[in-house]
């Protein structure tokens, strides 16, 4: 047979075929993206769904347990407006979630819960329906600790690291293959001199004092790298910083182990810059935002400039919340509660901080708030208001303006989001 006539055909046999083939395919992928992009973003809020008990008389955050547990919602893509998708229901204030990297695991600090002789708090782990995002409980396991206010999960995906603010202590917890939680391969408990009553940097006139009559663990997260685990200490004004081993799930004390914060300020949050190297804290009742410079290789931290998170004359008593650096590492937003409102700062060259302006949060006492994933609007969870309020970022300026849309939420805590499409 003559091979160029072999090849013609041969040529011809494919073409149909893929004349055949290629529409299908293309078809078929096209039908999978179309039913990918129907599935929901999603949103989580956490919240207080029972008082809290058993706390000391100078706690000033007694929020009447209005929530109902885990709230979801569904969002608008397109103009950030939540809508009611169901409850996952649990009476032991949910206030603090996580959601894993693949999106198919959520896991909760249950900060009212009462576990064991010892009355530990409790965290929980959910597996997500990955079609209408709906929750299905898998575990509970005891955080270590009185009060867990705090979930992060290291970067490994191998643990989860619970501050627990009464308890005054941290902890980590193994995530097993099935997404369920072990029990903790570490507990560390603060020791030391507490601060005092009055703030070193608080306005004139504040009467601010929550913190400041035992150790109070509020915040843990692992730096980017995952050697490195930071947690702060509201009571004792310090930050700790642990190096972190990632096949036994033990924490070891950095050297130094400790950076201190102006008497009586009390550290609350913290978060990196994208770049890694610069490390902003935020103190609650001293009203102030420290950027450190970050050693990433030593793991140390180096104060280089302290502000106001509130605007200039502001006098009288206020205590601050959440901190976030936006994703594009432009701008810090620091939320100020009795003030009620987020504190918007420019990120210069060399990460110092400028004073942008500052929005009522449209509700009393944010207690946090989230970027969705686009960073396109920011949901404040107004904690005695029951409300979370949605406002729309303008990524030139900083600035955020609001939508006109609230969800309503008994005694919202934090709000994590889910792209299901993703």
């Amino acid at each position: 047979m003559n091979p160029s006539a072999e090849s013609r055909r041969s040529f011809l046999t494919t073409s149909l075929a893929m004349t055949g083939t290629i529409p299908l395919v293309a078809a078929s992928l096209a039908q999978a993206a179309s039913k990918q992009a129907g599935k929901p973003l999603m949103a989580y809020v956490g919240t207080f769904s029972s008082p809290l008990q058993d706390v000391l008389d100078t706690q000033v955050d007694l929020p009447p347990g209005n929530g109902r547990g885990i709230h979801l919602f569904q969002i608008d893509r397109r103009t950030g407006e939540m809508t009611p998708a169901g409850i996952q229901r649990m009476g032991t204030s949910p206030s603090c979630l996580a959601v894993n990297a693949d999106g198919t695991r959520l896991y909760s600090t249950n900060e009212t819960d009462r576990v064991g002789k010892e009355k530990h708090g409790s965290v929980s782990a959910f597996a997500i329906n990955r079609q209408d995002g709906s929750l299905t409980p898998l575990n509970k396991v005891s955080s270590g600790g009185d009060g867990p206010t705090y979930v992060s999960i290291h970067p490994s995906g191998k643990y989860l690291l619970i501050a627990n603010y009464f308890g005054g202590s941290v902890s980590v917890l193994p995530i097993l293959e099935d997404g369920s939680l072990g029990e903790a391969t570490d507990v560390k408990n603060d020791a030391g001199k507490i601060g005092p009553t009055t703030a070193q940097n608080a306005p004139e006139g504040s009467f601010a004092f929550s913190g400041h009559d035992h150790t109070h663990a509020h915040m843990i997260q692992a730096d980017p790298s995952g050697r490195f685990v930071l947690h702060v200490d509201l009571g004792l004004d310090k930050i700790y910083i642990w190096k972190f081993d990632a096949k036994t799930g033990k924490l070891t004390p950095n050297d130094p182990p400790t950076v201190s914060l102006p008497p009586g300020d009390g550290p609350r949050h913290f978060h990196f810059h994208p770049n890694g190297r610069w490390f902003y804290s935020i103190q609650e009742e001293g009203s102030t935002l420290v950027l450190f410079d970050y050693d990433a290789k030593a793991g140390t931290l180096t104060p280089r400039q302290t502000l106001s998170t509130l605007p200039e004359g502001f006098k009288g008593s206020n205590f601050c919340s959440e901190i976030l650096v936006s994703d594009d590492g432009k701008f810090v937003y620091a939320g100020n509660r009795l003030h009620d409102s987020i504190g918007i700062f420019a990120v210069g060259p060399q990460g110092k901080l400028t004073w942008v302006a500052d929005e009522w949060t449209r509700g009393n006492y944010p207690r946090s708030f989230s970027f969705d994933p686009t960073g396109e609007f920011l949901y404040c969870c107004n904690q005695r208001a029951d409300s979370v309020a949605v406002f729309k970022v303008d990524k030139e300026t900083g600035k955020l303006n609001f939508t006109g849309h609230y969800a309503a939420v008994g005694n919202p805590s934090h709000v994590v989001f889910l792209d299901l499409a993703k």
